[in-house]
């Protein structure tokens, strides 16, 4: 059995995210001992584990609740497994390209820049013709 502390270093969660899962109904209801403290079994291990590990895949807490309701199906009803694990890979492709394009768009903004500064910066004028927040007089 683990404390809250001591799943949390197991697991590198920390406690109010722990208690916000609980919260959720991500994790179970933990045991609780005469002194009202919490204690987890290995299941509950085993559990934050594949939600942490699901967060860090970036899956939002809507398909990591559905993936867990999942668990012990069998046949077609995996399929929405399968579908999740798919939307989340055409979202972070997605995220991919946007993000090579922001690479390229600001790459070319630091060779704007010859890192002199006795001219007008190169680096605001590439951000575009707006300008700074400054208001002109």
């Amino acid at each position: 059995m683990y404390s809250i502390g001591e799943l949390s270093r197991e697991t590198g969660v920390k406690v109010p995210t722990i208690r916000f899962y609980e919260d959720k109904g991500l994790l179970p209801e933990p045991e609780r001992t005469s002194g009202n403290q919490r204690r987890y079994d290995d299941a509950a291990l085993r559990c934050l584990q594949f939600i942490r590990h699901t967060r860090d895949l970036g899956l939002p807490l809507a398909d990591i609740e559905a993936l867990l309701t999942l668990e012990g199906a069998r046949g077609e009803d995996l399929n929405r497994a399968h579908d999740i694990a798919e939307r989340q890979l055409s979202d972070l492709r997605d995220r991919i390209a946007r993000l090579g394009r922001l690479e390229k768009e600001l790459a070319r903004i630091t060779k704007a820049c010859d890192g002199k500064h006795d001219h007008v910066c190169a680096v605001l004028h590439a951000f575009g013709d707006h300008g700074t927040c400054e208001e002109s007089h």
